[in-house]
C-alpha cells in the first residue's frame, strides 16, 4: 500500500467521522477486486450479518 492510498483510507474516515458515524469497521481483502469498497449500515445491538441480525436464529422461541 503506497501512500497515496493511505492518505485516501483516512480521508475516507475523517469523512465519516465529520458526518456522525460514531463506530466504524475497516477491513481490507485480498481476494477483492482492486478498488471495490461495501458499506453496510447497522441500527442496534446485533453484530452485523449474524443470525440475530438477519433473523435467521433457529434455536429461539421467539
Amino acid at each position: 500500500m503506497d501512500s497515496k492510498q493511505i492518505d485516501e483510507i483516512v480521508n475516507m474516515i475523517d469523512g465519516k467521522m465529520e458526518n456522525g458515524v460514531g463506530r466504524l469497521s475497516v477491513k481490507f481483502a485480498e481476494e477483492e477486486k482492486e478498488g471495490t469498497v461495501r458499506e453496510q449500515y447497522h441500527h442496534g445491538r446485533c453484530d452485523v450479518g449474524s443470525p440475530w441480525a438477519k433473523g435467521t436464529v433457529s434455536n429461539c422461541d421467539l
